[in-house]
């Protein structure tokens, strides 16, 4: 169970294939949020006086349980959020990796010395404090293991408030961490609103920073209330990826892995690639190889080996998605199961003008705009002409052009003839409105320290 519930309020947590209730869950308030906040508090001198090796060897054990759950875990993340179960299975890998990753960086936390006149000038990286982490539905465990670790890593004590629809892994996350031996209340789970649990954290005057992945109508507010107390803020954010398509590219490969780029998830994926831009001499071939692989896909139970796309979380993001088929073409739909979920089929809507709404808004459902183009400056101009720019792909056989291309886009995180993202080593984040700061890699531990500079006379 989550720490510190308050006994009389309680969340149901559905399953979003099956539309029933799956979980009662304690829901926490404001004074358990404050009360959780004076805990970390109070366990931060100790935690940071932990020793490096120490600490790495905590975080190691802590991605040790996760994989030695991983089924378990895979399978109730599977059900909770309705993610297929092959991808419930890699995301929850992932979090595994991120641990152990992050294990090898409380003895590499290094500073510098600076040469100066009079004296030696030495930096350190020291932990900010109490670090409150609100994180998002659709990669629930995944996404908030980018942050804890680091923070963890970093020698600060965490809050973390899950999406109040997929709690499930967060809470099962926290006792693996105690079986692990983490100290109690240097990581604590509360389940909640955005509204209570979320803005309490971010109002929290011992709250050091806020990271925060979400919507970036959301992330303005966590902004605005953040800056009255100056807190740290990490953002991650909206996105409405370009992915760009020229007519010398290997057109059977950018087909084949447009779907997942877009479909994966059910399309509830901050990088999905949503806007697919085509070179117009190749949209018809583009567009017949897509299609195909399009109606191909298995939309079905989350836990059938064989399925490629589960359902939409909730009834309200299925109303939401359904609302931007009102003014563009349908040029193909895959298939979904009858009876209760929240199912809405793939589909590729073309051809679609760059200012139609569906391929402006970001639409968070598994829904591709094909637009075309007709050369470089042009598809530059198009992909650059949102308000996001969390990532994106480039596919072409022009080296050269590929280059020009990633340097011109105005994204945090482009692949090159792939449609990837994320990778444990590597930095993720958005310019723009995607967002603020980055996550994974060895940047992400900047924004869970403050920079300390020491000078000493000689």
């Amino acid at each position: 169970m989550p720490s510190n519930p308050v006994p009389d309020a309680v969340v149901d947590v559905i399953e979003p294939a099956t539309e029933a209730v799956m979980a009662r869950v304690p829901a926490a308030d404001v004074e358990a949020t404050r009360a959780a906040v004076a805990r970390a508090k109070a366990a931060l001198p100790a935690w940071r006086a932990v020793a490096p090796r120490d600490r790495a060897l905590l975080l190691a054990r802590i991605g040790a349980g996760v994989e030695a759950e991983l089924e378990a875990l895979a399978r109730l993340e599977a059900r909770n959020a309705g993610k297929p179960i092959g991808d419930a299975r890699g995301e929850i890998a992932l979090v595994a990796d991120t641990f152990r990753y992050f294990a090898a960086a409380p003895e590499r936390l290094i500073g510098q010395t600076i040469p100066v006149a009079g004296g030696v000038n030495m930096t350190f990286r020291e932990p900010l404090g109490v670090v409150g982490l609100i994180t998002p539905w659709n990669f629930p465990l995944a996404i908030a293991s980018w942050k804890i670790a680091p923070a963890l890593a970093a020698g600060n004590t965490v809050v973390l408030k899950p999406a109040a629809l997929t709690p499930l892994t967060a809470i099962e996350l926290e006792r693996i961490a105690r079986e692990a031996g983490l100290p109690e209340d240097v990581f604590t789970v509360l389940v909640g609103s955005g509204r209570v649990v979320g803005e309490a954290l971010v109002a929290d005057p011992d709250v050091a920073k806020i990271a925060f992945t979400g919507s970036t109508a959301v992330g303005r507010r966590i902004g605005a209330l953040a800056a009255e107390s100056i807190t740290r803020v990490t953002l991650e954010l909206g996105g409405k990826s370009a992915n760009v398509i020229f007519a010398d590219a290997d057109l059977e490969a950018a087909a084949a892995a447009a779907p997942g780029a877009v479909f994966g998830n059910a399309g509830q994926d901050c990088c999905a690639r949503a806007r697919i831009l085509v070179q117009r001499s190749a949209v018809d071939r583009f567009l017949e190889l897509f299609v195909a692989h399009t109606k191909a896909l298995r939309v079905g139970d989350p836990l059938d080996e064989a399925t490629q796309m589960g359902p939409l979380i909730s009834a309200d993001q299925l109303s939401e998605v359904r609302s931007f088929l009102d003014e563009v073409p349908i040029a193909a739909q895959g298939r979904t199961p009858d009876g209760p979920g929240y199912w809405f089929p793939p589909t590729v809507l073309a051809p679609v003008t760059p200012d139609a709404r569906a391929a402006r808004d970001e639409i968070f459902g598994p829904i591709a705009c094909v637009i075309p183009f007709e050369g470089e400056a042009e598809a530059i101009a198009m992909a650059n002409d949102t308000i996001y720019g969390l990532s994106g792909s480039i596919w072409t056989r022009d080296g050269a052009r590929a280059l020009r291309m990633a340097r011109a886009i105005e994204s945090g995180t482009l692949s090159i003839n792939s449609n990837t993202s994320v990778r444990v080593t590597t930095p993720f984040g958005g310019f723009k409105q995607s967002g603020i700061g980055r996550e994974l890699g060895p940047d992400a531990l900047n924004h869970y320290t403050e920079l300390k500079n020491v000078f000493m006379a000689t």
